[in-house]
């Protein structure tokens, strides 16, 4: 089932003959989300609900904010963001002493529109105290399964690529993958400390037969080979989860005690689609510290501009217990789990296009 448009504010998709249209996908989508509630409330997790408003609203280089502001009764300004996810607000809740918890959470995200981005959707994280990330990746094919369940659907497809999701998941290493489609030694470049060898993995992807620019950095690299040579093949057949990225692109998770050059993060992948990203927590402040500073220099750089730091978030981390946490696009998986083209079309009321 397909819509003809993508649903806009031009297409006016509360008109009732567009309503009508998309209806299904949307009771697809309640149906798949009371079922995820189910799922998690049968593993005593506890749904949580955290604020929109947030002093920071995370301090990723390449994650674009919306900026308010909050006004006191004696007129005083002090600047405040839509989040961009729910992660510091639930990590505070994990070292309040809560072990196991989720949430549907509205997130924001500037600079990010097309047929699988929206500038506000639903973010489904949840959080196990004392878990391992391992954990993460069975929840995610079991959430997998539940969804094709819920809708009665056999396979997930979108854009030519279809994925099984009763089967279980292939588990890929980011190094194995740079190998196996780009014929690159990921590691290579990367030390034992983390630090990133730029001219190595340049020479690498010249080698390989990729355009190399001057002013490309490590990260630029990297992302070239993910998204040009890797993300097409990723959860074609069945779902992927890519796993063990470099330490300098996993800001918020942990070192891996098998490989101190790569972080306990993983991504999970559906036809092509990425719909998850876990880690191990990092629960150093002061290491989680220098990493938002790096990151947020490096925003300065590209962008011109920064987001303040959350020392709450930085303050709570001291306490926080040894934890593993996953945040899903719950629409993405709406519209696998209803087959649904676009992410208008599993959205009750979508944001109106600002610009035309």
């Amino acid at each position: 089932m397909t819509l003809p448009d993508p649903i806009s504010a031009r297409s006016a998709w509360w008109e009732p003959a567009n309503h009508a249209d998309r209806r299904p996908f949307l009771m697809g989508r309640n149906a798949v989300q009371t079922a995820l509630r189910g799922f998690f409330g049968a593993s005593d997790f506890v749904e949580v609900d955290t604020a929109t408003l947030q002093v920071s609203p995370g301090n990723e280089t390449h994650l674009h904010a919306f900026a308010t502001e909050a006004v006191a009764m004696d007129g005083g300004r002090a600047p405040l963001y839509l989040h961009t996810s729910p992660e510091f607000a639930a990590k505070k809740l994990l070292a309040a002493g809560e072990s196991r918890i989720f949430t549907f959470a509205h997130v924001y995200r500037n600079r990010e529109r097309g047929p699988i981005h929206h500038p506000e959707f639903t973010m489904l994280e949840w959080y196990r105290v004392g878990e391992p990330y391992d954990r993460l990746m069975a929840d995610c094919a079991d959430i997998l399964r539940l969804a094709a369940e819920t809708t009665g659907i056999r396979h997930f497809a979108y854009r030519g690529m279809q994925a099984d999701p009763f089967a279980e998941p292939e588990r890929l290493t980011l190094a194995d993958a740079f190998d196996r489609y780009a014929g690159i030694d990921l590691l290579s470049s990367v030390a034992a400390s983390g630090e990133t060898d730029r001219d190595g993995l340049a020479a690498a992807l010249v080698a390989a037969g990729m355009r190399v620019s001057e002013d490309d950095t490590w990260p630029d690299l990297f992302s070239k080979v993910l998204v040009d040579r890797i993300e097409p093949h990723l959860g074609q057949g069945r779902a992927t989860i890519l796993c063990e990225y470099p330490i300098s692109e996993a800001a918020l998770a942990r070192p891996s005690p098998r490989d101190p050059r790569v972080a306990e993060r993983f991504e999970l992948y559906a036809c092509g689609v990425e719909l998850a990203n876990a880690f191990g927590e990092l629960t150093d402040a002061g290491e989680q510290r220098r990493r938002f500073e790096h990151d947020m220099a490096e925003k300065a750089r590209i962008y011109g501009e920064t987001y303040p730091l959350d020392e709450d978030f930085l303050d709570a981390l001291t306490i926080m217990p040894e934890a593993s946490g996953a945040a899903l696009g719950f629409d993405r998986l709406a519209m696998l789990a209803t087959g649904a083209s676009r992410i208008e079309q599993v959205m009750w009321a979508p944001v109106a296009e600002a610009f035309s």
